[in-house]
């Protein structure tokens, strides 16, 4: 235990542009152990880090959240950056004690679609709730080469939240070139979010997050467990500022 104290001590010591937010734009940073679980993930990707970028959306946080967990969006938003893409088979759940995550089958159907200079026709993807704050998309390229997108959510208010894209691959290409389509693609996505997220707020999103409404498709399956940890909290009317997450405990875990 000492060991890792230490080691978690180093990790803050070198914290990163993206998670130094939490606790300056934050009038209640999150719970000590999410942060913890998020610099170790992105200290660990570090090295092939390519690109942040940081949006301050005035949409709830929750809305940002169903919306990243939602795996049919990338099929029915996405629909001119991911030309073609498809949801295949989707597998089981796989839980942590605060969070989850979920492999699931991508296929581009033929198309002129510039993903497919990087990727396979069909591909398994894995999705990743790593705190509520924090959610990993993992992407496998050609030559056993990957993607990771790491988003991070600041809930700033009720209505608003700061959203942190930050961009790791091992592939090799030219860094410079690398880094301006990425930055290209990863707006153009944010541009077709905003329609969808939008429409999302101005429905009821508290009501997603009790427990009795939640969908069972396979597609909102690490929403679900979102809801199961979670979602009593956010049933309840938040202060301006951050909001606390706490898990309830899961002994299934």
């Amino acid at each position: 235990m000492k060991t890792k104290n230490v080691k978690l001590e180093s990790l803050k010591g070198k914290s990163m542009k993206t998670l130094k937010h939490y606790k300056l734009d934050a009038a209640i940073p999150p719970y000590e152990t999410y942060l913890d679980q998020t610099e170790l993930r992105m200290f660990q990707l570090k090295k092939y880090h390519l690109i942040s970028q940081a949006y301050i959306l005035p949409i709830p946080y929750i809305c940002q959240i169903y919306h990243l967990l939602n795996l049919k969006h990338l099929e029915t938003i996405h629909k001119f950056s991911l030309k073609g893409l498809k949801i295949g088979n989707i597998g089981q759940i796989e839980p942590t004690p605060i969070g989850g995550s979920i492999k699931f089958q991508t296929t581009l159907e033929p198309s002129l679609n510039i993903l497919r200079v990087w990727r396979k026709p069909t591909i398994e993807v894995e999705l990743i709730l790593h705190t509520p704050y924090t959610i990993e998309l993992k992407i496998p390229i050609y030559h056993n080469r990957q993607i990771n997108i790491v988003f991070n959510m600041l809930p700033l208010a009720n209505n608003a939240h700061k959203l942190f894209i930050d961009i790791y691959s091992n592939i090799i290409f030219p860094k410079p070139i690398l880094q301006i389509i990425l930055h290209c693609a990863s707006c153009l996505t944010l541009f077709e979010d905003l329609p969808y997220l939008n429409e999302l707020a101005t429905g009821n999103p508290r009501r997603w997050v009790r427990a009795t409404k939640t969908s069972n498709r396979d597609t909102m399956q690490l929403f679900k467990r979102f809801v199961e940890l979670y979602g009593s909290s956010l049933e309840q009317p938040q202060s301006m500022g951050a909001i606390e997450l706490r898990p309830i405990p899961d002994p299934a875990c």
